[in-house]
């Protein structure tokens, strides 16, 4: 497994985490967010993308905006690859634009702003939340006030559904946690002399927003104003946000939050503690329904190009109202509108298109080194194959081997049962022995008034005799009787009436001196 693979672990979502986002509408839909069941590596289902807790109650809501869509494909990044911090950097922005700058969001003005940067630590380098976006250090930007660290966002990981899966135009790029990140140019690149002179009235009013005294406007006013409206900056939308109609706008996900939820949501995504107030409202209208755009709009600068052209053909000095009205009538053809939203879009598309081919020839190589490992692997089950059946027939010799020593052992527990039976037995006779030998011994010493006693049992002749005796007496007198009554069968033969030997000794005394005779 690659080393990016092992920073995913199987997802932990709290009862919390569910309650804040059925409140945020984002379950709404019953197969809008679908939760990963026992597997600790993300295996989206069709029509399914990784998404986190964290970046969607930052304002992240498939499908996803246009100008996201494009920044992903500009930088050549997954959505897996943006920290929560940054995807609320592009949620602010979304929102500084369309309620306070009353334009969409402008590619250009982004990177006089913004730039892209690795996360990694000393420890560690990330894949997961691998990129975050900086502001410039040249810049004056509205402090946002994120906390230092989103605490075990990673762990939190579920699958939300693409609902414009069949459409090109908002699709997010299917998952591949395979996916290394690759620094491009376009990370910190800055904008052309051209976008800047587009872009040259934007800056001087974002600075206003910031510093006009008694009507600051902060990045935490802008997260609250987003939040509170129940619009979700990185969804695409039917309308901008400065057409926002309150609690009936078509894009609103769920109902006004209460100020508890609110409170402790704001604090949850920035840095702010129990003492820091969190604001109420913003210093400045954003623009709405109630607050519409001004007459002499701000976003006729990023067509002054068209404006230019039109006067070049009619050959007129046109008066500022006429400028306007002219803004207005060539920003309403639709050939227009496609040719915007696409340029929009599609930003950095050739990029992209160069890396995929670069991606088909590393695929290709990968594909030949495969072969080439294939063939290896295979040379290597055969004589896998081999070592098993010689390990086999080795194991079956030994377990013939065993089955003989098992024979063995047990032939040798049965001698050494008959050794200790015949030991037992052995023992007994001579305790028998000496019973009878300690009787002896009081009928001597109640004759004699004397005691004998044996010093050493162990090695005693008179006690070996008798044990001897004990063993095969029993036999010596049955051979005797047998061999009396054979040979008293005989005395008619051999010896008158009177004659006849009382006993054995008597018959073998008389043998004896027939003998001698």
């Amino acid at each position: 497994m690659a080393a990016e693979d092992l920073e995913w672990e199987r997802s932990k979502i709290s009862n919390q985490d569910l309650n804040m986002m059925k409140k945020l509408g984002l379950m709404k839909k019953e197969d809008a967010i679908r939760f990963p069941s026992e597997e600790s590596y993300p295996n989206p289902p069709m029509e399914y993308r990784v998404s986190f807790v964290d970046h969607l109650i930052r304002g992240l809501s498939a499908p996803i905006h246009d100008f996201l869509r494009g920044l992903l494909f500009v930088y050549g990044i997954q959505l897996h690859q943006l920290t929560p911090n940054s995807i609320l950097h592009i949620s602010i922005f979304i929102t500084l634009c369309e309620c306070f700058l009353g334009i969409p969001p402008n590619w250009a003005l982004w990177k006089r702003i913004f730039l892209l940067r690795r996360n990694a630590s000393r420890n560690a380098t990330y894949n997961i939340g691998g990129v975050v976006i900086c502001v410039r250090t040249d810049v004056d930007y509205f402090d946002v006030k994120f906390p230092d660290s989103v605490q075990g966002w990673r762990k939190k990981w579920l699958y939300i559904h693409e609902e414009s899966a069949n459409s090109v135009e908002h699709n997010i790029i299917p998952f591949d946690g395979n996916a290394k990140i690759q620094r491009r140019r376009s990370w910190d690149a800055e904008a052309s002399e051209e976008e800047k002179k587009a872009t040259e009235a934007l800056m001087p009013r974002i600075r206003q927003l910031q510093n006009t005294r008694g009507k600051e406007l902060s990045g935490v006013q802008i997260t609250t104003y987003f939040l509170r409206i129940r619009v979700q900056p990185l969804q695409a939308r039917k309308n901008p946000l400065w057409t926002y109609a309150g609690g009936n706008d078509a894009n609103r996900l769920s109902g006004d939050l209460s100020a508890k939820d609110l409170e402790k949501l704001i604090r949850r995504i920035s840095r702010l503690n129990k003492k820091d107030p969190v604001p109420s409202s913003c210093r400045v209208e954003p623009y709405s329904s109630t607050n519409p755009l001004p007459r002499t709009i701000l976003l006729w600068l990023l067509f002054l190009p068209f404006l230019r052209m039109e006067k070049s053909k009619n050959k007129l000095s046109l008066p500022k109202t006429s400028k306007v009205l002219l803004f207005m009538k060539v920003k309403s053809q639709p050939m227009i509108k496609d040719l915007l939203r696409i340029g929009a879009q599609f930003v950095g598309y050739r990029e992209y298109a160069n890396k995929t081919e670069e991606k088909l020839v590393e695929a290709n190589e990968r594909a030949n080194t495969l072969a080439q490992q294939l063939e290896h692997s295979e040379k290597a089950r055969k004589k896998a194959e081999l070592d098993a059946t010689e390990a086999r027939a080795e194991a079956d010799k030994a377990k013939a081997d065993a089955a003989g020593v098992e024979d063995l052992r047990k032939r040798l527990h049965t001698a050494e049962t008959s050794l200790s039976d015949h030991i037992a037995a052995q023992s007994a006779r001579e305790e028998a022995i000496l019973k009878r030998l300690r009787t002896q011994s009081r009928r001597f010493v109640a004759r004699t008034a004397q005691e004998f006693q044996l010093e050493e049992p162990a090695n005693d002749l008179l006690l070996d005799a008798l044990s001897f005796l004990e063993v095969h007496g029993s036999e010596a007198r049955e051979g005797i009787d047998q061999a009396k009554a054979g040979l008293s069968r005989l005395f008619p033969y051999f010896f008158p009436k009177k004659e006849e030997p009382a006993t054995f000794l008597d018959l073998a005394k008389s043998f004896n001196q027939k003998t001698l005779d």
